[in-house]
């Protein structure tokens, strides 16, 4: 038994890890949206209709990308597959104009 006047060997020790409550779980941020031009570019860029969609899918991407660097959010890839797409659309559409034009002049 100890006396009052002995020193505790216990109360000079550092303290041992303590068992309680955890900590508060981390703040997940939630992920940015998606941007709906770039979605809507990309699907224009894929239906083309009548090659005013391809038309349609260069604004709609241009647009889309200056949004997406300006507000962070996501679709960066889809407005760049919606610019092309449509860059494809009006090179097949300036194709088959020519064609035509050559075809008409021939007759």
């Amino acid at each position: 038994m100890s006396t009052p006047s002995d020193p505790d060997p216990q109360v000079n020790a550092p303290y041992p890890p303590q068992a309680g409550w955890p900590a508060y779980p981390p703040y997940y941020a939630p992920p940015p949206r998606t941007n709906g031009l770039a979605i809507a570019s990309m699907v224009l860029g894929i239906v083309w209709i009548y090659w005013i969609g391809s038309i349609l899918a260069l604004i709609f991407g241009y647009v889309a990308r200056r949004q997406i660097r300006e507000r962070h959010e996501n679709g960066g890839g889809m407005a760049t597959a919606g610019i092309v797409l449509g860059w494809v659309g009006v090179g097949v559409l300036s194709i088959i104009l020519v064609a035509g034009f050559i075809s008409y002049m021939a007759s």
